[in-house]
């Protein structure tokens, strides 16, 4: 009974920060439907239209990235090919707003771009130059963060989807193109779109590159109601506007998912005869995927290194209290994560009962919401219980919204791990007289080291790049190195923010060369 009840407890306790949004919305006495009223005439039409575009810019931009790269790294042959297989995937390990800081120091007025043009050109002024400050730019860079969402999914599905009607489409005379036109991007229309819903999801929750671009979205528009004009209730109403939208995308991307299922083929794997290309061919298709790789890791990581190392009082004597804090708060909460996943997931497998599985996918929900709302549901349930003093001047506030947050990728790692343990070696070994914990301590987290060293790594990562539920929740006097690359670039002073920004770069590579050596191995 208790494995039954205390793991839907549990997840009913990450979840009221949502709930709370939602009741606080609903409270009568909040003055919720005037504060809508407002601000549906003032700020919320701006900031739904922008959101709207940048979703929308962001979408057609990962979308053309990630099925062409996924395309030619899955069917052609061509210099480079097994470079741009695993390097694709490398924005991953970038905050975006780390690369909208180098991008905006690289191309803005006064950054080495623009003054060579002006002094080769002879002009003082460039008017015809975009503002990299703007939404445009604001696309840019999220497109390029987070094309590999969409990348990975289609090149699966380009590797795994009938190669069969593939081959017999070229058997017919059909040219690369024309197969990849009418057969190969109807086929791997679920992928895609799932991989552009999870990146719309993390687009839209983004916080950082937009405040820094001076973009205002949603997301922006609840920290400056929370903490520039103290206005909770407009908070409060924002949050659940974004939740909306949030929710609609989750909704889509596991439609996709379930239609993944009826595109599947019954035939074995069977890799596609990939096409060779020669001479101009396979200069620009090189090129066409060496771009996303060079825009999206290697020029940023090169502007951050650069500026790092040619500004001598750049590193400050305070970043290694920075990094301590990172570091100690990162591993606090990746070792509950993994504990509370083991249990999560070890619980739902020996009751196979649907409350564990609704239990588990409430959990899951978390990874989806926005830092920003997450933190604004936090500071309301607090407040509700009267027992924010509780919790003021610590990092349990911290931990419980990371895990909130970030759980989900812990605990699909280890329900991954044990659906890969088969039944017949649980009956075994209890038909042996083994009891239910001694089973789980004997058998199956020896057989889990790997997944569950992934899934630590995962959440360690995830809690080092996070930014607004940190910059809002964190203890006075507590900086984390994204707080602290923040507030430096924010204040213009990006030669001392490259340190910390390049050190949350290194700990995003972890998850990144373990997912490279997956596909590898999968190949």
């Amino acid at each position: 009974m208790r494995l039954r009840l205390i793991p839907t407890l549990f997840s009913l306790v990450l979840a009221l920060p949502i709930l709370g949004i939602f009741t606080a919305l609903l409270n009568p006495q909040a003055g919720s439907t005037e504060v809508l009223s407002h601000l549906f005439h003032t700020v919320l039409p701006s900031y739904a239209f922008t959101t709207l575009m940048m979703a929308i810019g962001v979408a057609i931009g990962v979308a053309s990235m990630g099925v062409i790269c996924a395309w030619l790294v899955a069917t052609c042959d061509f210099p480079g090919k097994r470079i741009y297989e695993w390097a694709l995937i490398l924005p991953l390990a970038m905050p975006t707003y780390v690369m909208a800081y180098a991008y905006t120091d690289f191309f803005q007025f006064s950054g080495p771009v623009q003054s060579f043009l002006r002094a080769w050109l002879g002009m003082s002024r460039l008017e015809w130059f975009p503002d990299p400050r703007s939404l445009w730019g604001a696309i840019c860079v999220l497109s390029l963060a987070l094309y590999p969402y969409v990348y990975l999914l289609c090149r699966t599905a380009f590797l795994e989807r009938s190669p069969r009607l593939i081959d017999a489409a070229r058997t017919l005379g059909s040219s690369p193109w024309g197969a990849f036109w009418k057969v190969a991007l109807p086929m791997a229309r679920p992928a895609t779109m799932a991989g552009v819903a999870l990146a719309l999801m993390e687009a839209v929750a983004d916080y950082g590159a937009m405040s820094y671009f001076g973009v205002q979205t949603m997301t922006t528009g609840i920290y400056r109601a929370w903490l520039g004009m103290g206005d909770r209730i407009a908070a409060v109403q924002l949050s659940a506007v974004l939740l909306g939208v949030i929710f609609l995308l989750l909704m889509l991307e596991h439609v996709s998912r379930r239609q993944m299922r009826f595109a599947a083929s019954g035939q074995r794997f069977r890799q596609i005869k990939p096409w060779r290309l020669q001479g101009k061919k396979a200069f620009w298709a090189s090129m066409a995927c060496a771009m996303p790789m060079l825009f999206g890791f290697v020029l940023p990581v090169a502007i951050m290194a650069y500026l790092a190392l040619s500004n001598g009082d750049g590193f400050q004597p305070r970043y290694w209290g920075w990094l301590v804090n990172t570091l100690w708060l990162s591993t606090l909460t990746a070792m509950c994560a993994v504990i509370l996943a083991v249990w999560l997931a070890y619980g739902a497998r020996i009751s196979k009962g649907i409350w564990q599985t609704m239990a588990n996918r409430m959990v899951s929900l978390g990874y989806a919401v926005p830092g920003a709302v997450l933190a604004v549901g936090i500071l309301i349930l607090l407040a509700q219980l009267d027992i924010a003093w509780l919790l003021s001047g610590s990092v349990a506030i911290l931990v419980y919204a990371y895990l909130t947050r970030f759980l989900s990728s812990g605990l699909q790692t280890v329900e991954a791990g044990l659906s890969k343990i088969t039944p017949s070696m649980d009956a075994s070994a209890m038909s042996l007289g083994s009891g239910r914990w001694e089973l789980l301590r004997r058998i199956h987290l020896p057989l889990l080291r790997r997944s569950l060293l992934t899934a630590g790594l995962l959440v360690f990562v995830d809690v080092m790049k996070e930014l607004p539920a940190t910059l809002v929740l964190r203890p006075f006097n507590f900086d984390t190195l994204a707080v602290v690359t923040y507030q430096l670039a924010a204040d213009e002073r990006l030669a001392e923010a490259a340190w910390p920004a390049l050190t949350i770069v290194l700990a995003g590579l972890i998850p990144v060369i373990l997912l490279s050596r997956a596909m590898s191995r999968d190949k």
